[in-house]
């Protein structure tokens, strides 16, 4: 009998999970073929991308192979970027991969399924605003969060070089929602350690960061206990916030805020998500505005049951007319769901129904502090927390991520790894 093939496009936080749980249950035991396509070779759990960008966290020592835990969990992984599908013929089409210098070192290829789960992700949607993509950096990947680390280092350089004309650093960054508030704490952190590592003169005053806010408040998807709280934070540190403010335009020396023009070395843009546009119309599926897939109940395409979609690519309605919300918790929940159907698709079982779960929100402000709320399906969002016991809640998120990929032991190492590695490596990435 042809075992089944069953493959995930996209190693994200949701992907990877399923491919791991799947391998392990499935693959180990020779009862299907589990294939992981991702066009990285290493996987970084995204609600981390901002660490990496002010460098305190090094995606060299932290990231995972996808290749080595594929070996160890039952899983095949392909390096590729998705290009195509076929829904007719039940084909996937990878493009060709090329090495630094352009030689194509992996022809384009197909791979044919019996069951597709998409993990895509979402991107930076900057709402064609001219000049943005030209002159801001976005935080979807460890390739652009280490592109900003680089960024930022020369940009210390230069502010502590003699005759330099400005006194200060100037970074903008656009957009009010969990990526920004966290992003403007963790750059005060780093340049706090910055300064046992020889950037002496690289006091706090020095450092200038404006957050732009087009709504109203900050947070704006979590309760206004929290975003008050994490306002008053981020304006004890020094940072400018500024609300109820667009951004027309975007050029090298900053940002246009209408008939104003707000200069800056650097600017961030992690004001919105949407689903890569390549999805819009993908082989026929339903999309909604912001390009995600649409799915049923049991998270398959509305078009295509052989198709699943989760995480941030899967668009997905909650009762009270909003949508399933791109956070790390959603595509866990979802790969839970997934990887319990496709098991009970192939035992001929019924499937389950997606219920969402809102276990709260947590925002870190770095070693400034953490906010949120706990157990926002039972009480409402009502259960704020701050301080130390939102420090560990927030840790314990990773933590868990991690016990889905390894299992407890394995999570437990890696995490005694982590303490020693913070006494005997720098505190910062500084190249």
């Amino acid at each position: 009998m042809t075992r089944p093939r069953i493959v995930v496009i996209g190693g994200g936080a949701g992907g990877l999970e399923l491919a791991t749980c799947l391998g392990n249950k499935l693959g180990r035991k020779g009862k299907a073929h589990i294939t992981l396509i991702d066009r990285n070779q290493t996987h970084i759990w995204k609600p981390l991308l901002h660490e990496v960008a002010t460098g305190t966290l090094d995606v060299e020592i932290d990231q995972l192979s996808y290749r080595a835990h594929a070996a160890t969990h039952g899983f095949d992984f392909q390096l590729g970027s998705f290009y195509g599908l076929s829904r007719q013929q039940k084909t996937v089409t990878l493009a060709p991969v090329y090495a630094d210098d352009g030689e194509e070192v992996l022809a384009a290829r197909e791979l044919a399924y019996d069951y597709l789960v998409l993990a895509i992700g979402s991107v930076s949607n900057h709402f064609n605003t001219p000049g943005v993509a030209e002159h801001c950096i976005f935080l979807d990947s460890p390739s652009q969060a280490q592109r900003f680390q680089r960024h930022l280092l020369g940009a210390y350089l230069k502010l502590n070089s003699p005759g330099h004309p400005k006194d200060k650093l100037n970074i903008a960054i656009v957009g009010a929602g969990a990526t920004g508030v966290e992003l403007a704490a963790e750059l005060y952190h780093a340049a706090a350690e910055l300064n046992l590592y020889g950037f002496a003169d690289l006091r706090k005053g020095r450092l200038n960061i404006s957050v732009i806010e087009a709504g109203p408040r900050i947070l704006p998807a979590l309760p206004e206990r929290i975003a008050a709280a994490a306002l008053k934070e981020l304006q004890k540190l020094g940072v400018h916030v500024r609300t109820s403010t667009k951004v027309t335009a975007a050029d090298a020396n900053g940002l246009q805020l209408g008939d104003e023009h707000l200069d800056a070395e650097l600017m961030v843009w992690a004001a919105g998500i949407k689903a890569p546009d390549f999805l819009h119309q993908l082989d026929g599926l339903e999309n909604n505005r912001i390009n995600q897939l649409l799915v049923n109940s049991k998270l398959q395409t509305t078009l295509d049951n052989r198709i699943y979609a989760i995480g941030d690519c899967a668009g997905y309605p909650l009762p009270d007319n909003k949508w399933v919300p791109p956070r790390a918790q959603s595509a866990h929940q979802m790969a839970s769901l997934v990887a319990t159907n496709i098991l009970a698709e192939l035992n001929a079982k019924p499937l389950r129904d997606f219920s969402y779960k809102d276990h709260g929100s947590l925002i870190s402000l770095s070693r400034f502090g953490t906010v949120g709320s706990l157990m926002g399906n039972l009480v409402g969002g009502a259960m704020m927390i701050e301080g130390r016991i939102a420090r560990l809640a927030y840790i314990s998120l990773y933590r868990m991520h991690q016990v889905a990929l390894h299992g407890w032991i394995k999570m437990l190492v890696i995490s005694l790894v982590a303490r020693i590695n913070r006494i005997v490596r720098p505190r910062l990435k500084l190249h």
